[in-house]
This record gives C-alpha cells, structure tokens and sequence, in this order.
C-alpha cells in the first residue's frame, strides 16, 4: 500500500461544495490515506512546521487538494509551503528528505475553462519547487466552473463533478 498524504488547502473548507465533496469521496475509497486539512489544523496560520516534515517524511505520494485563487493557491498553502519546504529539509546541500516523492496537483477553479489559456502555466512554480526538491510531479488533476457562488443553483452538478475529479484523482494515484 502507497503512504499517500493529501493536503488539502482550502482556506474555508465549510464554505465548499466542490473541495469539501472530492475529499469526502478521497476519505472513503482511500482510507489509508492521510488527509492533511490546513484549514482546521491552523485557522491562525501557525504551521507546526516540525508536525508537516514527519508527515511529508512518511509519504510516498503528496496531493495537493485545492481550489485557485487569483490564478494561484491559496495563501494557506502557499504558508505551508513557505515554511515546511525548508532549505535543508527539503532543498539544499543537505536537504533531500522530499527526494523520490511524487507529487500530483489536484486543483478546481470557480470559472469555467475558458478563462484559464493554460492552466499548466500556473502550476509552474509547483512544477519548479518540486524539481528543486528532487521531487517527481506525476501531473495534475482539474475540474473547472464549481464555484461556490453557484452552488444554490447547480450544487447537484457541483457534486457529480466533484465525484467524477475524485474518479480520475485515484486513478492518477494508482498508476503511480
């Protein structure tokens, strides 16, 4: 069985439907997984850096589980990053604690497709940090148009679409 950590960056996960949906769907049909929900672990940004760098150590495959803001991930996990990716850990000279760890990118956005021109294009600095770290990045996982202003009016198709992402996630992670 693969140690797989999935870190779930959603600034307000309550107010979710689509985020919330595909990780309920990722507890039940991985149920070794560990979920890493940054929202609920730290609402005051306070990083237990030492708490993240055991569990990044115990992984084999990381998610990262999130929605984009402003063409970028949330400032919670951009936090995270910033503070457990430490130079010497995860980088560096000495650090290649992430080395041979796989990395997949599993992200929703609230507009539809066409207002990304390639969404690869913002998955670049993951892409950089993950070579620096000596990291394999497997590739990512998108579902476009959930926003969570719609979901009055469309939160069924949110969910079917949210189920259907955890679908092509597992697969993605089993064909690791």
């Amino acid at each position: 069985m693969k140690n797989i950590l999935i870190v779930s960056g959603h600034t307000n996960l309550n107010n979710s439907v689509a985020n919330k949906k595909i990780l309920e769907e990722l507890r039940k049909r991985l149920p070794n997984a560990e979920i890493d929900y940054l929202d609920k672990l730290y609402p005051d940004y306070r990083i237990s850096v030492e708490k993240e760098q055991e569990k990044l150590l115990k992984a084999e495959i990381i998610v990262f589980q999130y929605p984009v803001f402003w063409y970028s991930m949330p400032s919670l996990l951009e936090k995270w990053m910033e503070e457990v990716f430490q130079h010497g850990f995860s980088h560096g000279s000495t650090g290649d604690k992430l080395k041979n760890k796989k990395i997949i990118v599993s992200l929703t956005t609230g507009a539809p497709k066409e207002a990304y021109n390639n969404i690869d294009d913002f998955l670049n600095p993951i892409k950089a940090s993950a070579k620096l770290c000596q990291m394999e990045y497997i590739g990512s996982v998108v579902t476009y148009g959930v926003s969570y202003q719609i979901r009055n009016d469309k939160g069924k198709e949110i969910e079917e679409k949210a189920i259907n992402h955890a679908d092509r996630l597992i697969e993605m992670i089993n064909n690791v």
